[in-house]
């Protein structure tokens, strides 16, 4: 477990582009790889991440984007 903010975040966006890229050589969307990679690396898989107010802005801003991104695909 790592709490140091900035760490947390380069975790996540690390993990992020190696999953991302695998996901696309799949043709699957990359919201598939965003979403495993949050669930595999949050607080109640691997918990590489923990649940603090740093990870819990990048959710908000996460489930922002995702409601943008599916109002653009309809």
């Amino acid at each position: 477990m790592h709490t140091d903010p900035l760490l947390q975040i380069l975790i996540l966006l690390a993990a992020s582009v190696f999953v991302v890229a695998g996901v696309r050589k799949l043709a699957l969307p990359a919201i598939l790889g965003y979403l495993a990679v949050g669930i595999l690396l949050g607080p109640h898989a691997f918990a590489l991440v923990v649940e603090n107010d740093t990870t819990r802005l990048l959710a908000d801003i996460g489930v922002a984007f995702l409601v943008f991104t599916i109002g653009l695909e309809l």
